[in-house]
């Protein structure tokens, strides 16, 4: 009951900016980033979900909303990364909100946000 996110992102253009050889992508959920992780990364979290409900059969979609959280050493790098995960993203959701440029109040770090939607088949 999740979207199918990590398959989505795990492209060219994403592994370029968020994964170094042989290790793993930079591209988490939200709350499980190992503490002390390389810059640029990820992360996501699922805001809302709701079965498409019909009376007289069962759901056979599911809609996710997620949000996606890019954190960078600066705001240009922020940006690229999540021009990737959009170009990833866009071809299979919808993105539904740009949320835009922050700056992290703990750790300084600059971020990006933005949301996208989804529509599963069950």
């Amino acid at each position: 009951m999740y979207p199918p996110i990590f398959a989505a992102v795990n492209v060219p253009g994403v592994r370029a900016l968020l994964q170094d050889a042989g290790k793993e992508l930079r591209f988490y959920l939200f709350g499980l980033a190992p503490q002390g992780v390389k810059y640029p990364y990820a992360v996501w979290r699922q805001v809302f979900g709701q079965p498409e409900n019909y009376l007289g059969e069962a759901p056979d979609l599911d809609t996710f909303g997620t949000q996606i959280d890019v954190y960078a050493n600066d705001p240009s790098s922020a940006r690229a990364v999540a021009a990737a995960l959009r170009n990833a993203i866009e071809p299979v959701a919808h993105i539904t909100a740009w949320r835009g440029d922050g700056t992290d109040p703990v750790t300084n770090s600059k971020t990006f946000t933005f949301e996208a939607e989804w529509k599963t088949a069950r």
